[in-house]
């Protein structure tokens, strides 16, 4: 392996040359002991993408970390944020010369790529940097400045950290969290808010909690505790079922139900949602006017269409919002949702309630919608799965809920026996929950056309091939990695074998990611440093989503 003074001798050999005679750096280099730099992609120029590469540092923290995924997790996040926050570097020259970059995250805990622990006690962070060049020709005391000096102080960073006081609160903030969700069937809950709990967000882009929020107090009636490694915890359990959350207009009935949308992700100490825990496989659904669907069964939604199409299956390349948000509950069930979350600002009027001045006006015949105040029940008892519904303006489904909670001004109260008092006659009852639909998928159809790029647009629209799959309406995608990362996992599947369903072809990447590691979705041969780990509901969102993909629904295999 070659060593520092090869690297200041090739740094001092390439000085003032063209840009391209940067891509001798590739390959391994000792640049100290211990610290070892990987050069896996040189740029084309100071004005192109960052060259990728990955340094490697050794540590004492691999051994216990092996066999404990949950202080591993929590360990390689503590160690990107430190290293990210103190990484180096600084303008040298043209374009991006000079710039040291790597993936910072935000308040959630996940698994990402950036940086790993190996079991040998490496730490490898992948990360990006701007070769040093004044025009398109290199500058070549500047590139030894940059990886000798200020590359080598950031890994001398991710040394001797083992006793930090700060890692330990991030290993039991994260263990607790794990202990939290892992308690929530057991006591016959969907979700859990603690005491003290900050859900506001100082703003719409900014994700720190607010400033003077007024803190989380559990209603009595719906207080409970469950036991961490560090004590017990009390707060607000959210049980089985359908819980309604009300309450009048900016009293923080969506910041709730957006607190619990993130609950399947640990969140770092002093997010203030760090004791809000919702089940692994909770799903926010609404309505998307436009999107494709895939030969999905709505037919408990919606009957045979005027001209006597039918529902059982549907596509179409441009849903109307009840038709998307239909398809969206079928598409989360598919995926193993167990926790549906709506937000009656984001769904479709038609599909959530038809009052009894519009029955009146328009015949039940005439009407091929089965909305979902009348079917909630069903989807509860008989399919299994809970639904958490903020509504502010109608009133019908206070007769179908087993739980009611009112918000004021950031307080919850329990109201279910004051909202059953007041409930309306209850809805009619349709036919049974028609028996699900298996649909199947060709994989070849998920790969990206023309040159396979992927890439993200505007945050979560990704560029998959000459197609792009929008995932604005995606609430769960965390950003602009983790829309790629979906797209990169679709990429995967199409290497699948046969024609296998959409639940086989989730388990089959869950498998192979356990199996091989999150390096498995790079499209490259070398691992990348901005991929998130892929939750099956978000990736069955996103092939949904994927014009391209070929999905048939077959009744005969259901």
């Amino acid at each position: 392996m070659r060593d520092a003074l090869d690297l200041r001798d090739l740094c001092a050999r390439i000085d003032g040359r063209p840009y391209p005679a940067y891509r001798d750096l590739r390959g391994p280099w000792e640049l100290s002991q211990g610290i070892r730099l990987m050069v896996d992609r040189v740029q084309g120029d100071p004005f192109a993408a960052p060259s990728r590469v990955r340094l490697r540092v050794q540590t004492d923290l691999g051994s216990g970390l092996t066999d404990d995924p949950v202080a591993r997790l929590a360990t390689e996040d503590w160690l990107l944020r430190r290293f990210g926050g103190r990484l180096g570097g600084q303008r040298r020259g043209s374009g991006r010369s000079g710039v040291l970059t790597v993936y910072q995250p935000g308040p959630e805990i996940v698994q990402r790529s950036a940086l790993v622990i190996r079991p040998d006690g490496w730490v490898e962070v992948r990360l990006q940097v701007g070769l040093p060049a004044q025009g398109r020709r290199i500058l070549g005391r500047q590139a030894e400045a940059l990886l000798l000096e200020d590359l080598v102080a950031a890994g001398a960073r991710l040394v001797e950290v083992e006793d930090s006081p700060e890692l330990a609160r991030w290993r039991q903030s994260v263990a607790a969290q794990r202990a939290l969700r892992d308690q929530l069937e057991e006591n016959g809950l969907v979700a859990f808010i603690g005491q003290g709990a900050i859900l506001p967000r100082a703003s719409g882009v900014d994700r720190a909690p607010l400033p003077d929020a007024v803190p989380f107090t559990a209603p009595e009636g719906m207080r409970c505790t469950l036991d961490t490694p560090m004590g017990p915890v009390s707060g607000m359990g959210i049980p089985r079922g359908i819980t309604l959350v009300v309450g009048g207009g900016f009293h923080g009935k969506s910041t709730l139900l957006r607190a619990v949308q993130w609950g399947h992700l640990d969140h770092v100490p002093g997010d203030g949602r760090e004791r809000v825990v919702a089940l692994a496989s909770t799903a926010k659904v609404r309505a998307e006017d436009g999107r494709v669907v895939h030969d999905v069964d709505i037919s408990a939604f919606l009957g045979e269409l005027p001209g006597g199409r039918g529902t059982r299956p549907l596509s179409t390349a441009d849903a109307s919002g009840s038709t998307s948000q239909a398809a969206a509950i079928i598409e989360a069930l598919e995926a193993g949702a167990r926790l549906l979350l709506m937000d009656e600002d984001t769904c479709a009027t038609n599909l959530m309630v038809r009052d009894a001045t519009m029955r009146a006006l328009i015949p039940c015949g005439l009407e091929p919608i089965t909305p979902l105040v009348e079917r909630i029940r069903q989807l509860a008892d008989d399919v299994g799965c809970s639904v958490l519904l903020v509504v502010g303006g109608v009133g019908d489904y206070l007769a179908v809920a087993d739980t009611v909670v009112c918000m004021e001004a950031f307080e919850p109260r329990e109201l279910t026996a004051e909202a059953h008092a007041l409930a309306p006659t209850p809805p009619p009852v349709p036919g049974p929950w028609p028996s699900p639909l298996v649909r199947r998928v060709v994989p070849e159809s998920l790969a990206p056309t023309g040159k396979g790029r992927v890439r993200a647009r505007d945050g979560r629209r990704v560029e998959h091939g000459l197609e792009e799959i929008d995932l604005s309406a995606v609430e769960q995608v965390i950003d602009g990695a983790h829309a790629r990362s979906l797209a990169h996992a679709l990429r995967v599947l199409a290497d699948m074998p046969g024609a296998p369903s959409v639940p086989a072809l989730l388990v089959a990447l869950r498998e192979l990611i356990q199996a091989e590691g999150l390096d498995v979705l790079s499209p490259f041969e070398s691992p990348v440093g901005d991929l998130v780990a892929p939750r099956s509901i978000e990736v069955a969102a996103a092939l949904s989503r994927l014009r391209g993909a070929e999905l048939r629904a077959d009744e005969e295999s259901a």
